[in-house]
């Protein structure tokens, strides 16, 4: 599979402005809006500004926890591509889908094994299924091999302590994006020189495949 990326996590308009002019930009880019637990989070009004820009070849994605009707109320006006939406059931998301007309994410954190499969319940309301671990803005580790088996019928996005020195090979044969955010940062800041290694590398390592 060719591999996507989505970089998540951005705040400033600096290491933004860098990942959208990269020569091998990425398709995706994640911003924190309603997870206030997260040093990532980023408020409305200061989302108005950082989101006035051109997205050229990416596309915005807003990161949601158990979103309620007033944090969505809030962002509908803003240029946001997909809602990455963690925490709701099935129901719930078709009913955010239709009713703001959003390209869906669906995460599905892992904590026991048993709980990869559950991307069967979000399929047909669902965009791109991600699994991630369960240390949302935590960066936590799992197994990524508990995704051979699962058919490549639909879009999958795996994210969990990725880091921008990763082998990229190992994820093209289970997945069609990664999602990184901690692993492209240094001490707690978006690192330009990590987001510049890690869009080439992925770059080369679709190059030669």
């Amino acid at each position: 599979m060719t591999i996507k990326t989505k970089l998540c996590g951005f705040s400033n308009l600096e290491t933004l402005n860098f990942a959208i002019n990269h020569p091998n930009s990425p398709a995706l880019i994640g911003f924190i809006v309603n997870w206030r637990k997260s040093k990532r989070f980023v408020d409305t009004d200061k989302l108005k500004n950082l989101l006035n820009v051109d997205k050229k070849k990416s596309q915005f994605t807003a990161v949601l926890v158990k979103p309620d009707s007033r944090d969505l109320e809030k962002i509908k006006e803003l240029p946001f591509d997909y809602y990455q939406i963690y925490d709701c059931d099935p129901d719930e998301i078709k009913s955010i889908k239709s009713k703001y007309n959003k390209k869906i994410i669906s995460a599905i954190t892992i904590k026991h094994n048993e709980d990869i499969n559950k991307y069967r319940e979000y399929t047909a309301v669902s965009d791109i299924i991600l699994w991630d671990s369960a240390g949302y803005h935590k960066s936590l580790s799992w197994d990524y091999n508990l995704l051979n088996n699962i058919p490549n019928n639909f879009k999958k996005m795996i994210a969990g302590n990725i880091q921008f020195d990763d082998d990229i090979d190992k994820f093209k044969k289970i997945c069609n994006y990664i999602d990184i955010s901690g692993g492209i940062e240094s001490s707690g800041v978006k690192d330009i020189s990590k987001i510049d290694i890690f869009l080439n590398k992925v770059k080369k390592v679709n190059d030669k495949n």
